[in-house]
């Protein structure tokens, strides 16, 4: 990771804080009660993104918007996934700092001030480093260090571990993040691959305030290969050489076979012949299926799809600081380099 920026002072005249919700009734009102409380004294957005909840998180989010004119609400048409839940609410972020953060107050907004810290002194990445987690199994805690594990032996991007999604971003750095509008998204990794200057901030992470994790076995195995296949080539190679060394091991095995024939030791059997055919056929449908994720990732980039869709915004000014106007509720793929940001407008101390 990158060292710190030499010293600089940087004047914040918006924050914006942006979080995924889904299904968070029993809690949205408290995350928005310590964001407000650590915060006390910045002026600062809270973009909390509904993610096509089906529980009363909508009504609330109505609530807090009218009630607090910070609070901007992005309300998608159905649940279009973690990741694009975040990117939408950052295409529509003001600030010149942007922090990321889940709604579920596992990351401690108390922790958003030090690395306003670090951003102030000219770092242009800030991300937090989880050196204790509560509340989470053990199985858990082996899958992720697994997880992180296979990330360095396949990818080129230097990861650190046990870092999350909670992280500042610099303006500039944000909008070359929201210029890659690939579908299959790994922020966290995105924001690595990125450059700038980056530095970390230790924190502990707490069990869930309330609710359960949206995270199930079947999403953390589908998000772990969005993350590893979006910078990494090195599992189709992987096949590739595995594939040559079955061949080389059938090449060697037919003068075995010929000698022990020869010999009189040849002694023929169903079974193995048997094994070789599912060990051979098992390993071919294992490549194809490898070959399949990635040709899918093709394909899902080729439709030319936008990666969500609006349904309803609340508290957002009609145009972007730079005078563009907000796009329609259905068009949300903004043009490379530019994302479609809200005005500074309404954003109290």
């Amino acid at each position: 990771m990158a060292a710190d920026a030499p010293e600089s002072t940087r004047t914040l005249g918006l924050l914006s804080v942006v979080a995924p919700v889904f299904n968070e009734d029993e809690l949205i009102e408290v995350f928005h009660a310590r964001v407000c409380a650590a915060l006390e004294g910045i002026p600062f957005e809270l973009v909390l993104v509904d993610d096509g909840s089906t529980d009363r998180t909508a009504e609330l989010l109505a609530g807090l918007a009218a009630a607090d004119e910070r609070v901007r609400v992005i309300e998608l048409s159905r649940n279009f996934g973690h990741q694009t839940a975040i990117t939408a609410g950052l295409d529509h972020a003001a600030g010149d700092a942007i922090v990321m953060i889940d709604a579920d107050l596992q990351d401690p907004p108390e922790v958003i001030p030090q690395m306003l810290d670090h951003w102030r002194r000219g770092t242009d990445v800030v991300y937090a480093v989880r050196h204790k987690r509560d509340g989470e199994t053990h199985f858990k805690l082996a899958t992720a260090k697994l997880f992180y594990r296979l990330f360095d032996a396949l990818a080129n991007v230097p990861l650190e571990h046990d870092s999350g999604d909670f992280r500042l971003l610099d303006r500039a750095p944000l909008d070359a993040l929201l210029a890659m509008r690939e579908r299959n998204r790994f922020l966290r990794g995105m924001t690595v691959w990125i450059g700038y200057t980056q530095t970390a901030v230790p924190y502990e992470r707490d069990a869930r305030y309330a609710g359960e994790t949206k995270y199930t076995l079947s999403r953390m195995l589908r998000f772990s290969f969005d993350a590893i296949s979006s910078f990494s080539h090195r599992p189709l190679q992987l096949a590739t050489l595995f594939g040559f060394l079955v061949s080389l091991v059938a090449f060697i095995a037919i003068p075995v076979v010929i000698a022990l024939r020869i010999s009189g030791s040849y002694l023929p059997g169903f079974g193995s012949l048997t094994i070789a055919i599912l060990l051979l056929g098992g390993i071919q449908l294992m490549a194809i299926g490898l070959i399949g994720e990635y040709v899918g990732r093709i394909y899902d980039e080729v439709k030319g799809r936008p990666l969500y869709v609006v349904r309803t915004r609340r508290n957002m000014p009609p145009t972007t600081s730079g005078g563009v106007a907000e796009p329609p509720a259905e068009a949300t793929q903004p043009p490379a380099g530019f994302g479609p940001r809200a005005g500074r407008t309404g954003s109290g101390s």
